[in-house]
């Protein structure tokens, strides 16, 4: 089913909304409009240059609908996932309207009486796509799969993992191999179109989650799977995410996906780790079940001048030995064909 979006993300849409951004950028679902008081009567490349897109931006869900948008996609996901409580009328009215409700909320709108009162008097659907469906314990049988599977991690959480995981991907099938995208988080379903949103999975189930979404990425016979990461695997809050992702999809292979200017795990005082030791770590978790080497690193330099991304993508091929690049700035290319040679098919450890 394609969907006309509206995109609600008020106050949020140039900063910190990355399921917005990320829809545009990569969705194959069309954005009409885009719901930002802040910066209504500019075009969306006028917030945020890189995404070019010329959708509108208006003030609120009324009028927005003269763009005529089939859905309401809730385009930012604030810290712990709650709904903001200024933000029901907006979605009422959209289900007044009849519009599709598309929230990668924690909290699940379906579930709200009100919301769901509302859209069932519409004859509407409300999808939350962070809700799981139910998932195995981790089998081993993603070990048994042929072909190589690449996991990006990073050193945050809102680094460019999936952005660098979709950018690899449109680089491989340009080189000529069958590369298929796991989406892991809400951002990536709604752009794949499928996938499990493992960070809400209970944590024994987590890793099966992965597993079964490697699995079900392998029924299409590609050459390459690539994993969209989460969180950072010393994030106070996020890591067991992180970890589950690194057991359960069994890699061959990681890209670290840095921001170089963050010294500090967003919204806490937890320092970010250093490039050698964030390789070492990852390897070492990775040793004793299903080793896998970190091939390459790709930077996040959006907010670098030209000279300072070369500088820091520089250090980090210095510092490491690895090759380093920024795929949104640079392209994905050159950064694929350096890792590709080392992105073969490994094996677990065994007794």
């Amino acid at each position: 089913m394609k969907r006309r979006y509206a995109i609600l993300a008020p106050d949020h849409f140039a900063n910190d909304a990355k399921t917005a951004h990320g829809v545009i950028a990569y969705g194959t679902d069309e954005t009409a409009v885009v719901i930002d008081p802040e910066n209504a009567g500019k075009r969306v490349t006028d917030a945020v240059p890189y995404l070019r897109s010329e959708a509108p931006i208006v003030a609120s869900v009324s009028e927005a609908l003269r763009y005529e948008p089939t859905a309401l996609l809730i385009g930012t996901a604030p810290r712990g996932g709650a709904l903001p409580p200024a933000w029901r009328a907006e979605i009422l009215a959209a289900i007044a309207a009849k519009l599709e409700i598309v929230s990668g909320l924690h909290d699940m709108l379906g579930e709200d009486q009100e919301f769901r009162l509302a859209a069932q008097r519409a004859g509407v659907r409300i999808w939350d796509v962070r809700e799981p469906p139910e998932t195995p314990l981790f089998s081993g049988a993603v070990y048994k799969i042929p072909v190589p599977t690449l996991l990006l991690v990073g050193n945050d959480c809102s680094v460019g993992k999936m952005t660098v995981a979709l950018e690899l991907c449109n680089a491989a099938q340009r080189a000529g191999k069958r590369a298929t995208f796991v989406p892991t988080g809400q951002t990536g379903i709604m752009i794949a179109g499928w996938g499990i949103s493992v960070d809400r999975v209970i944590a024994d189930f987590a890793p099966g989650a992965t597993e079964s979404l490697v699995l079900y990425a392998a029924q299409s016979n590609p050459d390459l799977i690539v994993v969209e990461g989460q969180g950072a695997i010393n994030h106070p809050a996020y890591a067991p995410v992180t970890l589950a992702l690194m057991y359960g999809a069994a890699p061959d292979a990681l890209v670290l996906v840095c921001d170089p200017t963050r010294e500090r795990i967003g919204g806490y005082e937890t320092p970010t780790l250093g490039y050698r030791e964030l390789i070492g770590l990852h390897e070492a978790l990775l040793a004793t079940v299903k080793p896998a080497r970190v091939v390459g690193l790709a930077l996040n330099t959006r907010y670098l001048d030209d000279a300072a991304a070369r500088a820091q993508i520089e250090r980090a091929r210095s510092e490491t030995g690895l090759p380093a690049d920024d795929v949104v700035r640079n392209g994905p290319d050159a950064l694929y064909a350096a890792i590709a040679p080392d992105m073969r098919k490994g094996q677990p450890c065994v007794a």
